[in-house]
């Protein structure tokens, strides 16, 4: 069971909110996560687009990269034309040796908007979940067959994929193209339980974010009705082990996974120093992962 440990740049530069961390220079991260321990890094809006510009700047910090996040809008579109769209980002990640795609369904998601409440998220309709699920699908094996790629979903917080029985749908309404991308973070956050979602769907887990979630800080933000953004700064995420989510019974339920860990923990950096932060999920990650039976890649 070999695991590599990686990073994605959230921690140091936002993605949602590029003015959070933006003064930040891309070499700075790729630095500072290799100093923590982490040898690969996902996508951020940093990163160069082109394998021959991106792949001596990784090198030269020692980091592979692990994968990059496609918005998909396949309730608005079938897969051929999702395949259209994705073809420079599939492109990239194939040419870098990456072995999955981050996929989530956008079209209608709200996680970006500061001022909508996540009570305002989309809830797909019990019609549509078969179409939907039959282009994902053929997306998925378009993918692979094309690229080379594992499509792995990424649930999330106001999007159509936040709880444990709208992922337990997922997998069901979908053929096995379609991995699961495991985050602790918002299976939590959504209700659920990560343990029981990674015992669940194991076969077809083929990527985990690993990421906590502070538990009064989750509280205040479902009491009072927020948006994901405005949670996210407040810092209801952290990294692992700073939280509540219980590691070792995920972990214990992941028997025989073989991939990426990637700690992917979006805070503000004015609040949470990167560097300290990184070192911290990676330590814990490593002592949780090597107690479970897993041997960390170096």
């Amino acid at each position: 069971m070999m695991i590599r440990i990686g990073a994605n740049p959230i921690g140091w530069s936002n993605d949602d909110m590029i003015e959070i961390g933006g003064e930040t220079p891309l070499e700075v991260c790729l630095a500072e996560a290799r100093e923590a321990g982490f040898t690969g890094m996902e996508l951020g809006n940093k990163f160069p687009r082109r394998a021959e510009t991106l792949r001596p700047i990784l090198e030269a910090h020692g980091h592979s990269l692990v994968s990059g996040w496609y918005s998909t809008e396949l309730l608005l579109r079938d897969e051929n034309a999702e395949f259209e769209a994705v073809a420079a980002h599939a492109e990239l990640l194939a040419a870098m040796g990456c072995g999955v795609l981050i996929a989530c369904e956008t079209s209608n998601a709200i996680h970006g908007q500061m001022e909508t409440p996540l009570s305002a998220r989309p809830v797909l309709p019990h019609d549509v979940w078969g179409r939907f699920g039959m282009r994902l699908t053929a997306f998925a094996q378009k993918l692979k067959q094309h690229y080379g790629l594992t499509l792995v979903y990424h649930h999330h917080m106001g999007t159509i994929v936040q709880t444990e029985a709208e992922i337990d749908r997922l997998m069901a309404t979908t053929g096995d193209a379609v991995h699961l991308l495991l985050d602790t973070g918002h299976v939590t956050w959504g209700g659920g339980d990560p343990a029981r979602v990674a015992r669940n769907h194991k076969a077809r887990i083929a990527h985990v974010h690993a990421k906590d979630v502070r538990a009064a800080m989750m509280l205040k933000s479902n009491a009072e009705d927020w948006s994901f953004l405005r949670s996210v700064l407040a810092g209801v995420y952290t990294v692992p082990g700073d939280g509540l989510v219980d590691f070792p019974a995920v972990f214990a339920e992941l028997g025989g996974y073989a991939g990426w860990v990637v700690v992917e923990a979006e805070q503000d950096p004015e609040k949470a120093h990167p560097l300290t932060y990184a070192k911290m999920g990676y330590d814990y990650l490593r002592q949780a992962l090597g107690g479970a039976g897993f041997t960390i890649a170096d």
